[in-house]
């Protein structure tokens, strides 16, 4: 379950959390009765309902990137988000955008090649840019290299550039924020942990050998 409390419904916001609530639950108690309609238990939402003011935040900038007003194609701004869930290690961001990416018309073959796609042909050099650029901004934190750079800069204008950058980091950093809280997918142990060795097992000689 979730590090923070949920809010039930009786206690939501009126003005900001409830009709969020009631467009993604109905009327139901997400904290009662969880669940959405892509599957997910919904407790992003519970969660982020203790500070109205960060969920309507956020809430605008799911708004900001579905927006046909922006300029960068829509599969390559999931291409950006997907990436940024896979390399920060939410399963929930990775899965969720697995699914924007099919709905926008992405192919199962490509989309089951994220993982990989360094070594996969499915790409076109457009989406390999924005899959470097993005991994280049989640991985090494901003280190972009200039080569790099300056081919983005062939293949897309400033604002589109702008808008991904945006974006994916937007979506790294939900990533991180659903692995810290465990929210949704990303309410999983920690699985890099010291395995026991045999009763009979020597520190000590170990350590020496």
């Amino acid at each position: 379950m979730p590090r923070l409390r949920e809010v039930p419904r009786a206690e939501a916001d009126a003005e900001v959390t409830l009709p969020l609530y009631n467009f993604l639950f109905g009327e139901r108690d997400p904290v009662a009765e969880p669940g959405t309609s892509t599957g997910t238990p919904g407790d992003w939402w519970t969660v982020f309902a203790n500070s109205p003011a960060t969920l309507k935040h956020a809430a605008q900038g799911f708004a900001y990137y579905r927006s046909p007003e922006r300029k960068i194609d829509p599969v390559l701004r999931e291409l950006g988000q997907a990436w940024a869930g896979w390399a920060c290690g939410s399963q929930f961001v990775f899965s969720q955008h697995c699914k924007s990416l099919r709905g926008l018309g992405a192919s199962e073959d490509k989309i089951a090649a994220l993982p990989h796609w360094q070594a996969s042909e499915l790409f076109d050099a457009r989406e390999r840019l924005v899959l470097a650029y993005a991994d280049r901004l989640v991985m090494h934190h901003g280190r972009v290299p200039e080569v790099l750079f300056a081919q983005l800069r062939e293949a897309f204008t400033d604002e589109e550039i702008l808008e991904l950058t945006y974006i994916t980091c937007l979506y790294f950093m939900h990533g991180v924020m659903s692995r810290a809280l465990r929210t949704e997918y990303d309410d999983r142990d920690e699985p890099i942990t010291e395995v026991d060795a045999p009763e009979d097992f020597s520190p000590q000689a170990f350590a020496n050998s």
